[in-house]
């Protein structure tokens, strides 16, 4: 069964997020009762996920380096880490270094229930790792070139853990050519337990009812839906599980892959999209 390997400090997993930092990244998005740039949307969600992670592995002595994160962002013709503060410029880092190292912790307001029905304001702390940008075109080929370098690296150093997970979060088309054959060229790599993942959710501000993970084009309104979605790898059969238990209608062919994707639908994926086998 490929998807299996479990998950340690010495056979730690890897996600790497690729994170479209395109112009059209600025344009609103609906958050709530409000609307904010896609971009800041996004950037929120990998900060809240990041922050979510450290403490699922966290223990007495600390977080544990269960996993290997990098957050890329492409865009204005430049493919790179998206990190800031002490770990800007650096891709692959031990969960144990992000958790300790964001560029800043954000005091905001948040809403909680007062437990009388109703709903009360609170400050929370939101530590903060990359931040949102949006400029230029949007080099997706480029982007999965270089996830393809740190993927090769990784398997070659950990050939019988987990296969590398890779999430691309774009609201566009590719502007550097297709995309194609660099995502086919990335989820050739595989270690002893079964292929890298490569997951794609386009991330949309037209409103529409998002397309949450399906099992066939046919749904699918255009050819870059459809080329996203074929860019996509199936859900193994842990986060089939998972998903179906959010209330998502899920078979063997499902892949990992959201089109016209709302706040909601981002969280959601994210979390489907890092769901590991146990942790030891």
């Amino acid at each position: 069964m490929p998807y299996t390997a479990e998950i340690s400090r010495t056979n730690p997993g890897c996600f790497i997020f690729l994170v479209d930092q395109s112009a059209s990244m600025s344009d609103p998005m609906e958050s709530g009762e409000t609307t904010q740039p896609r971009a800041e949307v996004v950037a929120n969600a990998i900060n809240r996920l990041l922050t979510e992670l450290s403490v699922k592995c966290a223990k007495e002595e600390g977080v544990r380096d269960y996993f290997h994160v990098a957050v890329i962002g492409y865009g204005h013709n430049q493919v790179g880490s998206a990190y800031q503060g002490v770990l800007a410029g650096r891709d692959l880092v031990p969960l144990s270094e992000v958790a300790n190292n964001p560029a800043r912790v954000e005091s905001r307001t948040k809403k909680v229930p007062d437990g009388a029905g109703g709903l009360v304001e609170t400050t929370v702390q939101f530590p903060v790792w990359m931040d949102p940008v949006a400029n230029g075109g949007t080099p997706m080929t480029r982007a999965l070139g270089y996830a393809d370098t740190l993927v090769a690296h990784w398997v070659d150093t950990h050939p019988g853990g987990f296969p590398p997970i890779v999430l691309n979060l774009t609201d566009g088309e590719s502007t550097d050519g297709d995309p194609t054959s660099a995502a086919i060229g990335l989820a050739s790599h595989a270690t002893a337990d079964g292929p890298v993942l490569l997951f794609n959710l386009h991330v949309s501000g037209s409103g529409g009812a998002p397309i949450t993970f399906p099992d066939s084009e046919e749904q699918l309104p255009d050819t870059y839906a459809k080329l996203l979605f074929q860019m996509s790898s199936v859900l193994p059969s842990h986060m089939r599980s998972y998903a179906a238990s959010q209330g998502h209608r899920v078979g063997e062919t499902t892949r990992g892959f959201v089109y016209n994707a709302d706040i909601v639908s981002i969280v959601e994926f994210l979390d489907i999209g890092t769901r590991a086998t146990e942790l030891r």
